[in-house]
Order: structure tokens, then sequence, then C-alpha cells
């Protein structure tokens, strides 16, 4: 089934228990404490493939509408849309024309962070279900590195005709001829902050750079902008995921009057940073890398990585058993290319599996002649150490590349304590100071 089938499935499912079955909620509302948890407990049963046990949160108006198997098609289809489920972020009460709902933000491993809202009937009870965008709501404050007087910003347009993306310009007040930096997104539907929660740590990233006399040109990701039109690209790949648009982004910054066209660089954060060497291979004006949490592996091995050290961390054996069985038979699908031509695996399907299994980051990047800027947070489960050492195995002792290991920093580039965990990623911080400085004395001796 196409992903544009599988989102229209949900939606029309949805529309149809939240029209009809809404009937079953009244005026009188519920402890919200309670309705609260049972949303929560209902998104728990179906992560873990407890259909029976999630449907007896749900109304008789539910309940006479779709059946057990139907409602575990309804999650099988989410996940199909959204990626693997990782967990409960945050839940949300409120009432809309007296109808009581709980907002339930959960975190998919392709599109990040989604709502589930649910209204509850005056038993408790589900009555309907809705899915909704997570809007940006969270206000943003400068780390004190950021001096905001030192720069302004110009809104821009990357690319043209069908894929145009919103971007952004930061771009230093005093002098001139400023080297350039295009940021390069990962993985998933990424604003041009790579907003993560309430971080941003793009617009660090871009403000801290500015701060230190670089022009820097993020953007809205492709995936992200036109999302359904994406979805109906024949032979989809990396190539339209983000190579193209990066490319688009250097000649953007090429006809940029107040940077230095010899002095242009990408940074790619994690899958960006694994497809930056490629980008560079397709255009010769680009005159460094910095390769930030850059796998040296095949995606789907990195997934099932952290989908082992996420479930060691929230599941039961038991459940251990279950989920990853699923994973690493979903992977083997992806190694053997068992894929037919509308199957999605992983969020992806048989084009884009089958161009990145001949990828090789690391012998790309070592037969490119720029210089490169390694950087890897050491608390990153994400994209580990397993990864960094290849890169340093590869590159230690050639003048052309720097690596640098950041100890306490996670995989957005921000401090933190203790096992790393994705809720961090919901804690507000910002990408380290020293990495900013590095990055800043790096391009200055290039």
């Amino acid at each position: 089934m196409k992903r544009k089938k599988i989102l229209s499935f949900i939606l029309v499912v949805f529309i149809l228990i939240e029209g009809i079955l809404l009937a079953g909620c009244t005026q009188q509302r519920s402890t919200m404490n309670i309705q609260e948890a049972h949303a929560k407990e209902a998104i728990t049963l179906l992560s873990n493939g407890k259909y029976s046990d999630a449907y007896s949160f749900f109304n008789s108006h539910v309940t006479s509408q779709i059946s057990i198997a139907q409602l575990e098609r309804i999650w099988t289809s989410i996940l199909e849309q959204y990626g693997f489920f990782l967990g409960i972020v945050k839940t949300d009460t409120g009432v809309i024309l007296d109808h009581a709902f709980v907002d339930v933000t959960c975190d998919f491993s392709i599109s990040g962070e989604i709502n589930i809202r649910m209204f509850f009937d005056d038993q408790d009870l589900i009555a309907g279900m809705q899915i909704l965008p997570v809007e940006d709501t969270y206000e943003y404050t400068p780390p004190d590195y950021v001096d905001t007087n030192a720069f302004y910003e110009v809104n821009v347009t990357v690319g043209s005709d069908k894929w145009m993306l919103p971007g952004t310009l930061t771009i230093p007040k005093e002098g001139g001829d400023f080297p350039g930096v295009v940021l390069v997104h990962g993985s998933g539907m990424c604003d041009r902050d790579e907003s993560t929660g309430p971080n941003k740590p793009f617009k660090d990233l871009a403000w801290g750079l500015a701060s230190n006399g670089i022009v820097v040109l993020r953007y809205e990701k492709r995936t992200k902008q036109y999302k359904q039109q994406t979805i109906e690209i024949e032979n989809f790949t990396v190539q339209d995921e983000t190579i193209d648009d990066a490319i688009a982004a250097v000649d953007l910054l090429n006809t940029t009057p107040e940077v230095n066209h010899s002095r242009m660089f990408i940074l790619g954060h994690s899958l960006g940073g694994m497809l930056a060497p490629r980008i560079a291979t397709q255009d010769r004006r680009i005159s460094g890398l910095i390769l930030l949490a850059a796998p040296t592996r095949h995606i789907e091995d990195l997934f099932l990585e952290q989908m082992k050290y996420l479930n060691s961390l929230y599941k039961t054996p038991d459940e251990n058993d279950t989920s990853l069985s699923e994973i690493e038979n979903l992977v083997k699908k992806i190694k053997t290319l068992n894929i037919s031509d509308k199957e999605m695996v992983l969020g992806a399907p048989r084009s884009y599996w089958s161009d990145l299994q001949t990828y090789d980051p690391v012998a790309t990047a070592k037969n490119l002649n720029v210089p490169l800027l390694i950087l890897q947070g050491g608390r990153d489960f994400q994209v580990t150490m397993t990864d960094f050492n290849t890169w340093d195995e590869t590159f230690s002792g050639e003048t052309s590349a720097t690596l640098k290991i950041y100890n306490s920093l996670n995989h957005l580039f921000i401090p933190g304590t203790g096992r790393p965990t994705r809720t961090e990623y919901f804690i507000e911080g910002h990408v380290s100071n020293e990495v900013i400085n590095d990055i800043v004395l790096w391009i200055e001796t290039q």
C-alpha cells in the first residue's frame, strides 16, 4: 500500500470516528487525570500489540463501528506512515464544545512528534480519536554565546519550480567577504531549525556561527515542506530527499554578495553528515565538510541498534523479543531488497534502500580533496562511537581531517548527564559553546 493511501485511510477512519461517535460524549466532564491515564494506557497497549486490551478503553459507539482487527490495522497504518513508536513525550487536556479530550504527544521514528487526540465520554471511555500535527509552540531563548546585535536574518527561497523551499540566511552585520555554511538536516521531516521539542540545534548553530562572522543558510527539508509530493516521487532516493536541495542551497550561497565564494562549506548532521561527502562529489564549489554525528554504517543497522538500546531502557524482556523480532525482519528485507514496488519498509521504498546499499561515506570522503571536521557526542546513542571510530581509523594522522569527541554531548550536541534517552531531547538546552568555537576556529584556518 502506498504511503498516500495509508494516510488517506487513517484520516477517513478517524474522521468517521470523530464525526459519528462523538455523540457518545456529553457535556458532563469526568476527572481529567483518569482520562489522561486511560489515554496513555491505551496508546501503550497499542504500541505493545495488545489490541484487545486497548479496545476495552473505547466506548460502545466506537466498538460498534470498528472491530479489534480494524483497530490493529489503524495502528499498523500509523506505524507505516510515521515510523516505529518510540514513546510518549507528554499529555495535555482540554475541552472542545463541552467534549473533554486528551492530547497524547507521541514520538515516532520517521515523523518525530505527532499528537493523538482522544475524546472521552462521561464514563471516561474513548469516544473518538484524531491525528494532529504538533505545533511548534516553544519559545526560543538564545544561548549565552549568541550576540543578536552581530547579525541579521533574511528570508530566502532555496531551489526552484516545484521544490522551492523557504529558508533563512543569517548574515553578520559588520564587514563582508564572509565564509558561508549550508546546514544539511538529519533524517525525518525536519524544519530549518531541526526542531526537536524545545530544542533548535540548527538555529543555535546559525546564530552562534553568525555571531562569529560566518554566513549560515538553513531551510525547510523537502520531506517536511512537500510531504505528499515526495511520497509520490517514483524511485525515491536520498538524491530527492537531501542532495538536490543541498546543492540548490550552495547555488543560493554562491549568489549571496556577502559570502566569499571560495570559502563555502557543508555542515551535515546525522544523515546530512553521512551524505555530505556525496554532496561534495557533485559540487566542486564546496571548500570543506563539517560532519556532526555522521554515520558510517547502513541506516537500517543503526535503527536496529537504536531500538535495541531503547527497548533495553523501557521494555521488559518479553516485549523486547516481540518488537525486535519485527524490526529484525524488516532489516532483513532491506538487506536482501526483498521489497515490492509499492511496499514501504521503515518509511522508504525499495529504490531508497537499493541506492544506499552501494554508498560508503568513508570511502567517498577519502577520495575527496577537501578538508574535514568530524565531531561526535560521547553520549550519542543514535550514531555512536562505533561510527566515529571508523572515521578516526581512516583519517587519523591525516592533516586534511580534524576529529573530536565531546564526552558529555548527545546526538543534538547538547550537554547532558547519565544514560542518554530520547526524553532528554524534550528538555530545553543548546548546542555546546565548545562545538560552536571549534567550528569557527576550523573554518578560520581553511
